[in-house]
């Protein structure tokens, strides 16, 4: 990994503005050549939503960016290049502060900028989703948690987050639980 890189904190959920002010303000200060990147690492997620799967990217640090540069950067650095940078990153809209002390951000070793980037392109494994056969009404019975063993019928179902609503008879009377698509199986 060439040159320095350094984590900023922003605002979380405005990675991919932070990302465009940047990229703007260093183009516009005419900074290509000492600023090299600004990366927001992405992940894949599967969402389900209206009982389909879909695949879209989320920040892999939230409230996160990294960025590369040239030079060291800091306010006490004794490079121009460096404080004019920092200054400048500092100054983004968005922008909170650099990990690290404040007079002198840390920036990473190539091992913590490898694994970073490397973490953001790996695929997550996505859990199973069970084969969605249950209705409102049908019986099931539960085989995981607290409630193993006990049975009852189904009340609601939301396959956004994979989960049922469960009428089950507890000590005489009828109690809801809410559990996962895989905590409970087809009563035969």
């Amino acid at each position: 990994m060439d040159g320095y890189w350094y984590v900023v904190q922003i605002y979380t959920g405005h990675e991919k503005k932070v990302k465009l002010n940047l990229d703007n303000m260093i183009a516009r200060e005419e900074l290509q050549d000492e600023i090299l990147q600004v990366n927001v690492p992405e992940t894949e997620v599967v969402e389900v939503k209206d009982s389909q799967r879909k695949i879209s990217l989320r920040p892999s640090y939230p409230g996160y960016v990294l960025v590369n540069t040239t030079h060291e950067l800091g306010p006490h650095v004794d490079n121009p290049i460096g404080q004019r940078s920092w200054t400048l990153i500092q100054e983004t809209p968005g922008v909170m502060n650099f990990l690290g002390p404040t007079s002198h951000p840390s920036p990473l070793s190539p091992d913590d900028v490898e694994a970073m980037l490397q973490m953001s392109t790996e695929e997550e494994e996505v859990p199973p989703v069970p084969a969605m056969e249950y209705e409102v009404g049908d019986k099931v019975r539960v085989i995981n948690g607290p409630f193993s063993g006990f049975s009852g019928d189904i009340e609601e179902i939301n396959m956004e987050h994979q989960r049922l609503r469960l009428s089950i008879s507890l000590f005489g009377r009828s109690t809801s639980v809410d559990l996962g698509l895989l905590e409970v199986e087809e009563l035969n």
